[in-house]
C-alpha cells in the first residue's frame, strides 16, 4: 500500500475565487497575529522544538490509517502541536507543514491553500488548546481525556468548515455534503484522538515540564531534539504501509459526484509523495518523506530564527 492524499487537503477546483480569497484574508490576519505573539514569547531552545514538531506532523500525515467503508484518514496534529507548543507556535507550525506539502509534494492547491491553513492548521490548534488549556492544571488523565476529545472535535471542526467551503463555493449542496463530510470525519477524528492522546502520554512520561506551566518547552535538550528528529524518520520508514484508500474529502467527493471538479497542479516537483526518478515505489515514498521531513523542519527553524532575530 502506497501514500494517499491527506483528508481535508482541498485541490484546486473545490472552491470558487472568492471563497477562495475571503479564507486567504482570514488566514493572513490570523498569521499576522500569532507571528507577533509568538515573537513576543519565542525563547531560543523553543525554536528546534518547533521544528521537530513540525517535522514529525509531517511524517505523521504521511501514514494513512483505514477507517470503515473503504476510507482512510491520519493524524492532523493541530491540537497535538498546540498542547505542546501553545497555539500561536502551533498554527505557525501548521502553516509550514501545509505549505511545505502543497508547494513540494502538490498536496492541496495553491488557490485554496488559505482554506487548507485555516481548515488544519489554525482552527485544529485553537480548539485544541482552547479545551486543553482548561484543564492544564487538573490530573494526567483529565488532561489527556481532554486532550482526546479536543483532537476529535479539532476534526470536526476542520470538516465542518470545509462543508461550509464547498457550500458557499457551489460544489455541492449543505445539507448534503455536512452529514457526509461529519459522519466520515467522525470516524477519521477517532484516530486523531488515540494518536494524540498516545503522544501526550508518551510526553508526559519522558518529559512531563513540556506540558507544565510556564515556558517548560523553551528548556527543551538537544536530547529532546534527537529523538524527535529520529521519531519523524522512523515514522517515514514506514510510511509506505500507509492505507491507499481514499481518504475522508475524497470519498465524499467521490460518493457526492465533484471529484472530478479537482485541477492539477501547475507543476509538479514530488507529487504524491514519491520521487519521479524512482517511480511510486516503497523507497520513493520513504525518500520523500525524509526529504519533507528535513524541509518542513529547516523552514520551522528558519522562520524562527529569524523572528527571534528582529524581536
Amino acid at each position: 500500500m502506497l501514500y494517499a492524499p491527506a483528508p481535508l487537503h482541498i485541490p484546486d477546483g473545490f472552491l470558487n475565487l472568492v471563497v477562495s480569497l475571503v479564507c486567504w484574508v482570514i488566514t493572513i490576519i490570523i498569521l499576522g497575529f500569532a507571528v507577533s505573539k509568538t515573537n513576543k514569547a519565542l525563547g531560543e531552545k523553543q525554536i528546534p522544538l518547533m521544528g521537530v514538531m513540525a517535522a514529525f506532523i509531517f511524517a505523521a500525515q504521511m501514514i494513512n490509517f483505514p477507517v470503515a467503508g473503504g476510507t482512510s484518514g491520519h493524524l492532523l496534529g493541530g491540537a497535538l502541536a498546540a498542547v505542546v507548543l501553545g497555539p500561536w507556535a502551533a498554527m505557525l507550525v501548521m502553516t509550514a507543514v501545509v505549505a511545505v506539502q502543497a508547494l513540494l509534494f502538490q498536496d492541496g492547491g495553491l488557490l485554496v491553500m488559505g482554506a487548507n491553513i485555516l481548515n488544519m492548521g489554525l482552527a485544529t490548534a485553537a480548539i485544541g488548546y482552547g479545551l486543553y488549556r482548561a484543564v492544564s492544571n487538573r490530573s494526567k488523565a483529565v488532561k489527556l481525556s481532554v486532550a482526546g476529545v479536543a483532537a476529535w472535535l479539532s476534526v470536526m471542526a476542520g470538516a465542518l468548515l470545509t462543508s461550509l467551503q464547498l457550500w458557499l463555493s457551489g460544489t455541492s449542496q449543505l445539507t448534503i455534503v455536512i452529514p457526509a463530510m461529519l459522519g466520515v470525519h467522525a470516524l477519521i477524528g477517532l484516530g486523531e484522538a488515540l494518536i494524540t492522546v498516545a503522544a501526550l502520554s508518551f510526553i508526559l512520561q519522558t518529559r512531563p515540564d513540556l506540558l507544565g506551566e510556564g515556558s517548560e518547552s523553551a528548556k527543551g535538550g538537544r536530547g529532546w531534539i534527537l529523538s524527535g528528529g529520529l521519531i519523524a524518520v522512523a515514522v517515514v520508514l514506514i510510511s509506505p504501509l500507509a492505507s491507499s484508500d481514499p481518504d475522508g474529502l475524497e470519498r465524499v467527493a467521490i460518493n457526492m459526484g465533484f471529484i472530478d471538479a479537482g485541477l492539477d497542479a501547475p507543476y509538479r516537483i514530488i507529487p504524491d509523495y514519491t520521487l519521479p526518478f524512482l517511480g511510486e515505489t516503497a523507497l520513493s515514498t520513504i525518500m520523500a518523506g525524509v526529504i519533507g521531513v528535513m524541509v518542513v523542519g529547516a523552514v520551522i527553524v528558519l522562520i524562527g530564527r529569524g523572528m527571534k532575530a528582529k524581536s
